[in-house]
């Protein structure tokens, strides 16, 4: 063999496996890249090939599939009262993707997921028939919530204190999302340019400032710190109160209210904001901020398992922010799942189980993929002590102070009002909250709870947490506790 074909032989070898080595590379890497890729309509066409699997609620399908007509895409996702539930479950559309619980589960509700697959469809690569979401809401929790919220612009979650299992999760106004579910673009654009943002998970995922419910926070690190021995010792608050290092004095609701020197039972028991202002700052911002990150501020990876947006108290600022932090406002914000957080934690004793909207996955066969209420974790967030004194404040306040409209007969009900200022210079409607917790006198049932109420037709002056949010919590408590 010549020098010349010698050449042409060994080029035309590297040219083979030049195309042996791309054929690879499109096979295994650029097919996956292309198959996984969110506009491959061949996802969209396998994925509603078949029936989805469901959402459960107290043993009953919250969701289903129907077939459809002149479509590649065989089935669509229907649900059952869609805007009750769009809260938590979210939905799941052939054209715009899958939101809470339908995008976190969306693997195991269209059969990919892994963890559904016996060994022979590993090595087929078969796709399993689809699994089922456990949730733990209380039907009667959602419905009472979302009853009581009615026309109003807000949020509500329930908690079990116990052992962390949401009961509820209501954002309002709602949307059905079954009218997303086959990709109505019409449908589409009207939710998402409505001013009002129906699809906006306000429970979870619009932190606000909590006003006068981060109080219980405050004094929360007051009694841990030991400034203060009891909820009933004197404090050292000046009525009026001026900010640090200005001529700001800040004001009570109410001007008779004696909250000069208060206890943290009487500050409570009249929403004193001269008392948490100073209070902060006696504490310092570190100590604040301490304790509000044990029961659960800016923690930026809290999923229930649906993410949630952090809630969060601010660093770095000067003694009257400090003040100001101390009653909720400033740069603190919170959402409604965070003020249920800390309610929670004080009824338990001062122990935070992890809150988590799903009790367990399952297979087609319902057995239980995971278990979800077994690997809960449990941190103390105060002591006893502590939790017993804040306990019995806000009993207080329940029973002759700010939070009057949420006793229930039959019950211990301790809460915490507050109305957070809300545009510049407190320029719009102030979002009322309320976040208490409720113990069955009967049958040991417990729940915790937190409202906001962004917006209502209540006229500015009327605008309170007591007035607006109190009686959603009473509903949710009432609802929670009953045999």
């Amino acid at each position: 063999m010549n020098k010349t074909i010698r050449r042409a032989a060994v080029f035309t070898l590297l040219l083979v496996l030049s195309l042996l080595v791309r054929a690879t590379w499109v096979q295994f890497y650029d097919g996956k890249a292309l198959a996984d890729n969110k506009n491959n309509r061949r996802n969209a066409i396998e994925q509603y090939a078949n029936p989805l699997g469901n959402i459960i609620v107290a043993g009953r399908a919250i969701t289903g599939s129907a077939q459809t007509k002149g479509s590649d895409l065989k089935y669509k996702r229907t649900y059952t009262d869609g805007s009750l539930y769009a809260a938590v479950t979210g939905y799941s559309s052939q054209v715009f993707g899958a939101t809470q619980l339908e995008g976190v589960f969306k693997g195991l509700l269209d059969g990919t997921d892994n963890q559904l697959k016996n060994p022979l469809d590993t090595i087929t690569n078969k796709r399993s028939s689809p699994g089922d979401v456990v949730t733990t809401i209380d039907p009667d929790v959602q419905k009472a919530a979302y009853a009581a919220l009615g026309a109003k612009k807000g949020a509500a979650v329930a908690i079990d204190p116990t052992n962390g299992k949401i009961l509820a999760v209501v954002s309002t106004p709602s949307y059905d999302p079954t009218q997303l579910s086959a990709g109505d673009s019409a449908a589409w654009t009207k939710l998402t340019q409505d001013a009002d943002k129906p699809m906006t998970n306000r429970a979870l995922r619009q932190p606000l400032p909590p006003g006068s419910t981060f109080k219980l926070v405050v004094a929360a690190a007051a009694l841990e710190d030991g400034l203060y021995k009891n909820v009933d010792t004197g404090t050292d608050s000046p009525n009026p109160y001026t900010l640090p290092n200005t001529s700001t004095d800040l004001s009570n609701e109410s001007a008779s209210a004696p909250c000069k020197n208060a206890s943290i039972r009487v500050a409570l028991q009249y929403s004193c904001n001269n008392v948490f202002a100073k209070m902060a700052v006696d504490l310092g911002q570190d100590k604040v901020k301490a304790m509000a990150e044990k029961f659960g501020f800016n923690d930026s990876s809290q999923d229930v398992p649906v993410r949630a947006y952090p809630s969060v108290y601010p660093s770095n600022m000067d003694k009257s922010s400090t003040a100001l932090t101390g009653i909720g406002q400033f740069d603190v914000t919170a959402t409604p799942l965070q003020m249920a957080m800390v309610s929670a934690a004080i009824a338990n004793g001062g122990k935070l189980v992890s809150p988590h909207m799903v009790s367990q996955t399952s297979d087609a066969s319902g057995n239980v993929v995971k278990n979800y209420d077994d690997s809960t974790e449990t941190k103390e967030i105060v002591s006893s002590t502590t939790a017993e004194q804040l306990q019995s404040a806000m009993q207080t306040v329940v029973t002759k102070g700010t939070g009057t409209n949420a006793k229930i007969s039959g019950a211990t009900v301790g809460g915490k009002t507050g109305t957070a200022q809300h545009g510049e210079k407190n320029s719009k409607t102030p979002y009322a909250w309320f976040t208490s917790y409720a113990k069955s006198d009967s049958n040991g049932k417990e729940v915790a709870v937190a409202v906001i109420v962004e917006q209502s037709d209540a006229a500015r002056s009327e605008v309170s947490g007591n007035g607006l949010a109190a009686p959603v919590a009473k509903a949710m408590m009432r609802a929670a506790l009953k045999n």
